[in-house]
This record gives C-alpha cells, structure tokens and sequence, in this order.
C-alpha cells in the first residue's frame, strides 16, 4: 500500500488535466463522430469534416485509455492524499463513488467505443452513447464537488490538484 499523501504529485495532475481536456473534446468531437458511425452503416453519408472529426475521436479515444491506464497505475503506485480531516462521511462516500465512477468510465468509454468502430458491435455503440450521459452527469458533481469543497468548505481538496506535493 502507498504511503499517506499530502498533495498530487505533478504526474497525477498531469495525467488529471490532460485526460480531462480529451473528455471535453471527445464530447464536443461526438456529433462527427455519430455522423461517421452511421454512414459506415449505411444510414447517409459522411461529410470529410464528419471523417475528420471521428479520426480525431477515436485518436484521443486511446489517448484516454492509456493515460487512465498510467493514471490508475500512478494512483496505485503513490497513493492519493486523504480527504480533509473533519469531512463529512456522506461526503467521503459520495466523493469515493464519484472518482471510482470516473475511472470505471474513463477505462470503458474507450473499450466500448472501439469495440463499436472497430468490432462493429452494435450493442458497444448503444453502451457507448449511454456512457456520454453518465460522464457528464459524473464530471458535473466532480467539478461541483471540487468547488463546494473550494469554495464553501474552505478546503485545499481543489489546490491539491492544481500543484503539486513538495
């Protein structure tokens, strides 16, 4: 087991941010990437925008799965800092699901959506969309969370993740 941290290191902030930037891009980049997925069906044709959109979608779609490999890897290697002290346990449980969710999604939105692009497994393409709506609603309490703890409780759980332990 890794010992108890104070801080991120500035791998796991890295890691945190850059797979979070690809997230937001592989939902902005999911409109094109639909569009592509139907014409290989045969339900209309792809514009080269559409094919462009989706060569990057599913470029950053592996980018994600093998950063939250070395982000899972990272954590189970060096450990996370502890959550404040005098945190509520509601809150400690929400925030243990809400992280364990993320990294579930993180690793399986990926699977899924190659299995679907590239196995042309329908049923990988329908649990792929649904993962979209779960990622968001599961990045939305993440960023909530951070900035009630930030904000409202006054604690350092946001400043852990934008530097790192010394």
């Amino acid at each position: 087991m890794a010992e108890t941290r104070l801080g991120y290191s500035g791998a796991q902030i890295a890691l945190h941010w850059t797979v979070a930037v690809l997230v937001v891009a592989q939902i902005v980049l999911h409109d094109g990437m639909v569009a592509a997925y139907a014409a290989g069906r045969g339900a209309g044709a792809a514009t080269e925008s559409d094919l462009f959109l989706a060569d990057l979608h599913v470029a950053f779609g592996i980018a994600v799965f093998a950063l939250a490999l070395m982000r899972v890897a990272l954590r189970v290697r060096r450990g996370a800092p502890p959550p404040p002290q005098d945190e509520h346990p509601a809150l400690r449980m929400a925030a243990r699901a809400t992280h364990f969710a993320l990294y579930a999604l993180i690793l399986l939105m990926p699977a899924t959506g190659g299995l679907a692009w590239f196995g042309g497994i329908e049923a990988m393409a329908e649990l792929h969309g649904a993962g979209k709506a779960a990622i968001l609603v599961l990045v939305g309490l993440h960023v909530l969370g951070a900035l009630y703890q930030h904000f409202y409780l006054r604690t350092d759980v946001l400043r852990r993740m934008l530097r790192p332990e010394r």
